[in-house]
């Protein structure tokens, strides 16, 4: 089936069912009860830390709530009873996405979200819906600005096991599949972040500063050098860097990235980190640090309470210097809408292809069949 966007609005109302797209969204999740930290902290070693740490997985679980005795003091005491406001951020950019796409290919496509660690939002419970729901075309979506193990991986390992779970009989009920896969190098995206930096700097610091003295820390998602042979995303992170670097050099050549990385014992993680980065900065001269998150799409702990700490501990070291702490994109609109145009291609293509049957009982169940 092929329909020109003009006459989608006047088609959408009667595609047949089997065109119908569920877009699952996926993102980590927070925790919005504090009760539920040591079961967040232990399905987070599960699925990532056991991909890098050398920790045995039989002490996850005692592990997971020493972490959540940790979490519980630095939220509630240190941070006067914080609640992540990821969920709600990534509930904004799921309906923003949902209305761009809506707009365009009608009712058929719906947006689902998926939380890696958050129940009632786990993939197996969100996929369990949308097969209820007789969606039998899915295209997986992690919102994640960075492609790789650590990230979109688990959400592909999530949705395989979702899959497994929920297949019954021979024939599987999904029958058409696309996945997205990360941003790092979209010229839309890089074009956003260097601009929210530059509407930043015309607002509240042009006035004040040269531009030679404003030093930008633009932070990335920290990687683990070596991660049991997985690849961690460090390549497409330092490339993202680059190409927001190149946007603005010309004008503000005080310029590194940061890595807010999580300081693992015995693991070698990536640098500088933002404290170091910013640190760098000042010895060349900055007296204003911006820290713009450009690995990050959706507001979570780290981007605030990290940072904050980050801003705190400098500001005890550098007085002298400004400090001003910048939002992830969240859900601008300029966001939004670019999200929901990558989308469209794989849309359509799902829309156009055939159903493909998958017949369970077909998968090569023999390991020594490659002998024939």
């Amino acid at each position: 089936m092929v329909v020109t966007p003009e006459k989608l609005q006047h088609t959408h109302e009667h595609l047949p069912d089997h065109d119908r797209i569920a877009v699952l969204l996926m993102g980590y999740g927070e925790v919005e009860s504090y009760e539920d930290f040591a079961n967040y902290n232990e399905q987070a070693l599960n699925l990532l830390t056991a991909k890098f740490a050398p920790v045995p997985t039989w002490i996850y679980p005692t592990f997971a709530k020493i972490l959540a005795i940790f979490d519980r003091h630095e939220w509630g005491h240190t941070h006067h009873d914080f609640i992540s406001p990821h969920n709600a951020i990534f509930e904004r950019q799921r309906a923003g996405i949902e209305h761009e796409l809506q707009h365009k290919w009608g009712s058929n496509v719906q947006v689902f979200k998926a939380f890696n660690f958050c129940a009632p939002f786990l993939p197996k419970q969100v996929l369990a819906e949308i097969k209820n729901q007789g969606f039998e075309k899915i295209l997986i979506y992690p919102l994640l600005v960075v492609d790789s193990i650590f990230t979109s991986g688990i959400a592909i390992e999530q949705v395989n096991n979702a899959l497994t779970e929920l297949a019954d009989g021979d024939e599987h009920w999904v029958k058409g599949m696309r996945y997205i896969p990360s941003f790092f190098n979209q010229p839309e995206y890089i074009n956003l972040m260097a601009q929210l930096v530059e509407e930043k700097i015309k607002t509240d610091l042009a006035d004040a500063y040269l531009p030679s003295q404003i030093g930008i820390v633009l932070m990335n998602h920290g990687c683990p050098h070596k991660a049991k042979g997985f690849t961690s995303g460090i390549d497409e992170s330092q490339a993202l860097y680059e190409l927001v670097r190149e946007k603005l050099m010309y004008r503000y050549p005080l310029i590194s990235v940061g890595w807010l990385n999580h300081d693992t014992p015995m693991i070698e993680w990536t640098q500088p980190n933002a404290t170091q980065a910013a640190k760098n900065l000042i010895q060349l001269g900055a007296k204003v640090i911006m820290f713009m998150p450009i690995g990050f799409a959706t507001e979570n702990h780290e981007t605030l309470l990290d940072v904050h700490h980050i801003i705190h501990d400098l500001e005890k070291q550098h007085s002298g210097v400004d400090y001003l702490q910048m939002a992830c994109v969240n859900d601008d609109p300029r966001f939004l809408d670019m999200t929901a145009k990558w989308a469209d291609i794989h849309i359509k293509e799902l829309m156009a292809a055939e159903s493909q049957e998958i017949n369970v009982q077909l998968a090569i169940n023999n390991h020594h069949h490659h002998h024939h």
